[in-house]
C-alpha cells in the first residue's frame, strides 16, 4: 500500500490525497453510526457519536481479518458538516487513539439526515487486506 501525496497539491491534514494498492482482499465496509449492540444510537455530540462509529467499522474491519492501517478509503457523512470541521481537532485525537497515524484517502459528506434520526456522523470505507 502507497500513500501518495504529490507536490502541486496542498499539504494533506488528516488524509492522503490517494492511495495505491497492488495486493491484497478488498474489503468493503459498511455505513456505521454509533449504535450500540442493541441497536440504539448513543453519543450526545458529533465526537462521541464518530468515535463509536469508528470503532463501529474498526470492529468489522478486524472481523474480516485487517487492521486500521488496512483502509484505503474512507467517507465520512456529517448532518452539520460546520460543526464536524470545526471540531477537527478533537475528531483527529479520536482518530489517532482508534486507527494510529496513517490517514487513508477521506471524504466528509453534508448530508440532511442519516438513517437513524438521532445520528449525526456515519463513516463507511474500504480496506486492503494483506491475503
Amino acid at each position: 500500500m502507497e500513500r501518495i501525496d504529490p507536490d502541486g497539491l496542498a499539504p494533506p491534514s488528516g488524509f492522503a490525497h490517494a492511495v495505491a494498492v497492488d495486493r491484497g482482499r478488498i474489503v468493503f465496509l459498511a455505513g456505521q453510526t454509533a449504535l450500540d449492540a442493541g441497536g440504539r444510537v448513543v453519543g450526545d455530540g458529533v465526537v462521541e457519536q464518530f468515535e463509536r462509529a469508528l470503532g463501529n467499522l474498526l470492529t468489522a474491519l478486524r472481523a474480516a481479518g485487517g487492521e486500521p492501517e488496512h483502509l484505503v478509503s474512507l467517507t465520512v457523512y456529517a448532518v452539520d458538516l460546520g460543526d464536524y470541521r470545526a471540531r477537527a481537532r478533537e475528531l483527529g485525537a479520536v482518530w489517532r487513539k482508534l486507527a494510529g497515524r496513517r490517514y487513508p484517502a477521506m471524504a466528509a459528506v453534508g448530508v440532511s439526515r442519516l438513517w437513524d434520526p438521532e445520528a449525526l456522523v456515519e463513516v463507511q470505507g474500504v480496506a486492503a487486506v494483506p491475503s
